[in-house]
């Protein structure tokens, strides 16, 4: 113990400043490091505006009120399965904005507003690590148009959702988004759970790819308790986080590679899964269910298909599903990734997804369910 030396050594100052070469063991598979300006910075350039922080905090709010029973409308988190293409984003929150007006005493419309896509293998990997789809990750530029894609949505009075995958990425984002995922391939990972511990929205967690519903029903238990993480903070300052614990994790069930899980019997085993894992809070009321991924094949026109059976078990009044998640865009169907002026507009460079017309359909038919429910009471 003798040998152990403090972080204020003056030793230390000597032999790690700026002048010091690092042995051969550093940095050997790292081709490159280019440094990307603090959180503060970006906050800086594209602040939230008054109004802005008012309806994050106002959604966080509301979805939270409803994951915990407190009102009785249906979370409904729509969008495109990726953001690719600031332009079309706009115009598809244009739309939904509208329908959120209209819809907004029935449902609460959150909009996916995803720039972090996770791979089974390789791929492109979203918006803020490879913006230009050009294989030039200029992670710099991805991370402001993610920014200014969220300023946009928001200003037209939508709530924002995303999926955390980079444990850095939040720093920079967290400000404007009112939910948040972790997703199947993260779902057991304890980084994700330490991160959502200390997240200030509410989160997601979808079932594991393999279909277990146990690693997630853990990960909201494990996520409500207080974690000690290393992360930075908005100067880009290495910190020791110290999490309060969120109260308002959940399960989202989103199906396998083997089968769907959004029947009645699967998602009422998935309820007992939750009960058995002892997690409080949203746990107690239901869940999401996740009209895409393994529960439709990723296929458009069978995720359509799974939001009206699911709109109509809700109107006969089935208990526990408190929220539905869909991937929409502009046109339906999906296509290879491409730089963007090689690209149809409006569609989907990562899975398939449902159509604008049908969209706005299947969202009338969730407020119709919702109405039938509340008129049997």
């Amino acid at each position: 113990m003798a040998g152990l030396r403090g972080p204020d050594s003056s030793e230390d100052e000597h032999r790690l400043d700026e002048r010091a070469v690092f042995p051969e063991t550093v940095d050997v598979n790292i081709r490159q490091l280019d440094p990307i300006p603090a959180p503060r910075a970006f906050l800086r350039e594209l602040p939230l505006t008054e109004e802005m922080s008012d309806l994050v905090l106002r959604s966080r709010q509301e979805i939270r009120a409803l994951l915990h029973g407190r009102d009785d409308r249906l979370l409904v988190i729509v969008g495109p399965c990726s953001i690719h293409d600031p332009k079309a984003a706009r115009e598809y929150a244009e739309r939904l904005a509208a329908v959120n007006r209209e819809l907004n005493d029935r449902l609460v419309i959150v909009m996916r507003t995803y720039f972090e896509k996770p791979r089974t293998t390789i791929g492109w990997k979203g918006l803020i690590n490879d913006p230009d789809l050009d294989g030039r990750f200029n992670i710099r530029k991805g991370m402001w148009l993610a920014r200014k894609v969220l300023t946009d949505v928001l200003s037209l009075g939508l709530p924002t959702a995303i999926e955390w995958l980079d444990p850095i990425t939040p720093q920079y984002l967290c400000d404007l988004i009112c939910w948040g995922a972790i997703g199947a391939r993260n779902t057991e990972s304890q980084v994700h759970r330490e991160l959502a511990s200390g997240l200030s929205m509410p989160i997601g967690f979808k079932n594991s790819t393999d279909g277990s519903i146990k690693a997630a029903a853990d990960s909201c238990y494990t996520s409500a308790f207080e974690h000690h993480f290393l992360s930075i903070n908005l100067d880009g300052r290495v910190i020791s986080a110290e999490t309060k614990g969120n109260p308002d994790c959940h399960l989202v069930l989103r199906g396998s590679s083997h089968r769907p899980n959004t029947d009645p019997e699967s998602v009422a085993a998935a309820l007992e899964a939750l009960k058995a894992s002892k997690a409080s809070g949203p746990s107690e009321h239901g869940l999401v269910i996740d009209a895409a991924h393994g529960n439709c094949g990723k296929d458009e026109n069978r995720e359509a298909e799974v939001v009206e059976e699911i709109a109509a078990r809700i109107a006969d009044g089935e208990q526990g599903i408190l929220g539905v998640m869909m991937e929409s865009f502009l046109k339906g169907g999906h296509q290879k990734p491409a730089p963007l002026d090689q690209l149809v507009y409006g569609q989907s460079i990562t899975d398939a997804c449902v159509p604008w017309e049908r969209t706005e359909r299947l969202l009338h038919t969730l407020a119709d369910a919702v109405a039938t429910r509340r008129s049997a009471r």
